[in-house]
C-alpha cells in the first residue's frame, strides 16, 4: 500500500468517528427541542371546600395516595379510586375498584363512564364539578408552569446528509483497504432508501421529527458496510431485513394511534406470540445450543425476536386497565409462559432479555421497588432449582471470567475478541484488515469485537452510546406522553434495547456469560433487524409530535357540553 492510499485511509479512519459523534450530538439535541405546552387541559372543582384541581395529562389516577394525579385528601376516598382520561371521543371516568364506587351527577357508573363539561364526579364524600380549563398563560402563571422555550429543531435534511457521507466515508475505507468495491452498491441502496423513507414520512405521514429514525438508520447502514465488505450476500440480506423492518415500524405506528384498540387487540397478540414459540419449540432447528430458530429452505426465522414486542403490548396498558389485578395476573401468566418456553429451548440469553424487561414494567406498573425485590428473589430461587435438578446447564457458563484457562476451548471467542479488539486502537486497522472476521459468528455475536478491531474502539463505544441514548430519550418523552400505555412501552423498548447491547458487548469481553444475543440494529442477522425496527416503533409513538400533525388538523372532541 503505497503512502498516499495509506494516508488517506487513516484520515477515513479518524473521520468515522467524529462523523458519527457529530450525527449523535445532532440527533440528541434536535430530539430535546419541542416541548409540550404544560396548561391544564381541564379542571375539576371542589366547591364545598374551595378548592381546584388542575387537570394536566390524558391520563390521570384520581384519589388519596400521595402519587396520584389527582389527589383527594379525603379518607372516604381509595388510595387509587378512579382514572380520569381523554380520547378522541372525549373525557370518560373508571372506577378502578374503588369501596365506595364512583358516581356522575348521582348514578353509580359501571366500566368506561363518559363525563361532559357540568358533570358532577362523587368519590368518597367529595363531589367534584369537571370546568374547562382557564386561559393557558393565567393557569401556567398559578400553577407556577414555566412557558416553552421556542427553539427551532435541527433540520433532518442535514441530519440524513451527514448520515450519506458517513456511508460514502465507510465504502470508501472498505474499497481502499481491500482493494474491492464490494461495499459500493449496497451504500448506493441504502442512501436511496433513506432518503426514499425520510420523504414518505415527512410528505406522506407528515411526521414533525425524523431524529430517532435517523440514529437507527446511523446504526442500520454503518451494520451493513461492515458486513457488505466482508460478504455481500449477508450486506444485502441486513438491507431487505431493514425494508421490512422500516414497513413495520410504519404499521406499529398506525396501529399504536389508538390505544384503545391495542387494548383489544393485546389477548390475540399473547396467544400468537406464544403459538409462535410453541411451533419453534416443536419443529426449530437448534443453532449454537438453542433451538430458537424455524428455518423454511433459504429463510429463517428466530419468532422469539418478535415475542419482545408482544411482551411490550401485554405488558403496558392505558391507566385504567393498569388499575386492575386481571390485567397483572394475565401480564404474570404470559411472562411466565414464555420464560419456560425459552428455557426447553436453552435459550437463556432472550430470557434474560425477558425476565430484565419484566422487571422495568413491573417497576413502572407499581412504582414499587419492593416488586422488582420480590421478583427478583423468586427468580434467583428458580435458577438455583434448575441448576440442582440440571447440573449441565452450569457448564454451559463454566468459562465465564475464566476465559483465558479455556483459550481454545469454551472461552476461545472472548479471547480472540480481546486479543484482535485492543490491535484495533482507537481509530482501527481498517474495514477488512482485521483478524476476527476469521472467528465464528464475528459479524453477529462477537460485531462489537469486530467494529472494535476494523473501526477502532472510539466508533465501537460510539455505537454502543447511541443504543443507550434510546434508553435516556425514552424516559424524557413519558413525562410528554398521552397515555401509560406509551409511557411504559417507550421505556420497556428501551431498557430491553440497552439489555440485549450489555449482553452483546459484556458477553464477548466476559464481564458477563456470552449468550449469544445480538447488538441491535448492527449485528447480522435478518430477524434481529426487523424486531430492533418494531422496538424503535414505541419510542417513536411515546413522541408527542408523532401524532400531532394529524391531531393538529381536526378540531377536539373532548369538551363537548351536554
Amino acid at each position: 500500500m503505497s503512502d498516499t492510499v495509506a494516508m488517506i485511509t487513516l484520515a477515513l479512519r479518524i473521520a468515522v468517528p467524529a462523523i458519527i459523534l457529530i450525527i449523535i450530538i445532532l440527533c440528541f439535541l434536535s430530539l430535546s427541542f419541542g416541548r409540550r405546552d404544560e396548561h391544564a387541559l381541564i379542571a375539576l372543582d371542589d366547591e364545598d371546600n374551595n378548592v381546584r384541581y388542575p387537570v394536566l395529562f390524558w391520563e390521570n389516577i384520581l384519589g388519596r395516595s400521595r402519587n396520584s394525579d389527582i389527589r383527594v385528601p379525603d379518607a372516604t376516598v381509595s388510595r387509587d379510586h378512579a382514572v380520569l382520561l381523554r380520547r378522541e371521543e372525549g373525557w370518560f371516568i373508571t372506577d378502578t375498584g374503588s369501596k365506595s364506587g364512583v358516581f356522575v351527577n348521582g348514578r353509580k357508573t359501571q366500566g368506561r363512564h363518559p363525563v361532559f363539561v357540568g358533570d358532577k364526579i362523587t368519590v368518597g364524600m367529595t363531589t367534584l364539578t369537571l370546568r374547562r380549563a382557564d386561559d393557558p398563560t393565567e393557569a401556567n402563571q398559578r400553577l407556577k408552569i414555566a412557558p416553552p422555550r421556542q427553539r427551532n429543531t435541527v433540520s433532518c435534511s442535514l441530519i440524513l446528509t451527514i448520515i450519506t457521507i458517513l456511508i460514502a466515508v465507510l465504502s470508501a475505507e472498505g474499497l481502499l483497504c481491500s482493494g474491492s468495491g464490494w461495499a459500493m452498491p449496497h451504500a448506493l441502496i441504502f442512501c436511496g432508501l433513506m432518503w426514499g423513507f425520510y420523504t414518505v414520512s415527512v410528505r406522506f405521514f407528515h411526521r414533525k421529527s425524523f431524529e430517532l429514525e435517523a440514529l437507527a438508520l446511523m446504526l442500520s447502514g454503518t451494520g451493513i458496510i461492515l458486513n457488505a465488505v466482508h460478504d455481500p450476500k449477508q450486506g444485502y440480506v441486513q438491507i431487505i431485513a431493514m425494508i421490512i423492518g422500516i414497513l413495520l415500524y410504519c404499521f406499529m405506528l398506525w396501529f399504536m394511534e389508538i390505544p384503545d384498540r391495542v387494548m383489544k387487540w393485546r389477548i390475540i397478540i399473547a396467544i400468537l406470540a406464544i403459538l409462535g414459540l410453541l411451533l419453534t419449540l416443536a419443529i426449530g432447528k437448534s443453532l449454537n445450543g438453542a433451538k430458537n430458530w424455524i428455518i423454511l429452505g433459504p429463510v429463517s426465522v428466530q419468532p422469539s425476536e418478535f415475542a419482545k414486542m408482544a411482551l411490550i403490548f401485554v405488558g403496558a396498558s392505558t391507566l385504567d386497565y393498569l388499575q386492575t389485578r386481571k390485567n397483572l395476573f394475565g401480564f404474570i401468566l404470559f411472562i411466565g409462559v414464555c420464560i419456560g418456553i425459552f428455557f426447553f429451548m436453552s435459550d437463556f440469553g432472550t430470557a434474560l432479555i425477558f425476565f430484565v424487561t419484566f422487571l422495568v414494567i413491573a417497576f413502572m406498573r407499581s412504582g414499587d421497588f419492593k416488586t422488582v425485590i420480590l421478583a427478583i428473589a423468586a427468580a434467583l430461587l428458580g435458577v438455583f432449582i434448575i441448576l440442582s435438578f440440571k447440573p449441565y446447564i452450569a457448564e454451559r457458563f463454566q468459562a465465564w471470567t475464566h476465559v483465558w484457562e479455556y483459550a481454545e476451548d469454551a472461552g476461545y471467542q472472548q479471547v480472540k475478541t480481546f486479543i484482535y479488539s485492543a490491535s484495533g486502537g482507537l481509530f482501527g486497522m481498517g474495514l477488512t484488515r482485521g483478524y476476527l472476521q476469521y472467528v465464528f459468528a464475528s459479524e453477529s455475536d462477537l460485531v462489537f469485537g469486530l467494529a472494535s478491531e476494523e473501526l477502532g474502539l472510539i466508533t465501537a463505544l460510539l455505537l454502543s452510546i447511541t443504543i443507550g441514548g434510546f434508553m435516556i430519550y425514552a424516559k424524557a418523552v413519558t413525562t410528554r406522553s398521552r397515555s401509560a400505555f406509551y409511557s411504559i412501552a417507550a421505556c420497556t423498548s428501551g431498557g430491553l434495547l440497552v439489555c440485549q447491547a450489555a449482553l452483546n458487548i459484556f458477553g464477548v469481553t466476559d464481564i458477563l456469560p456470552l449468550t449469544g444475543v445480538t447488538l441491535p440494529f448492527v449485528s447480522y442477522g435478518g430477524t434481529s433487524m426487523i424486531a430492533c425496527w418494531g422496538l424503535l416503533s414505541f419510542i417513536k409513538a411515546a413522541d408527542e409530535r408523532t401524532y400531532s400533525q394529524k391531531k393538529s388538523k381536526a378540531p377536539a372532541k373532548a369538551l363537548p357540553v351536554p
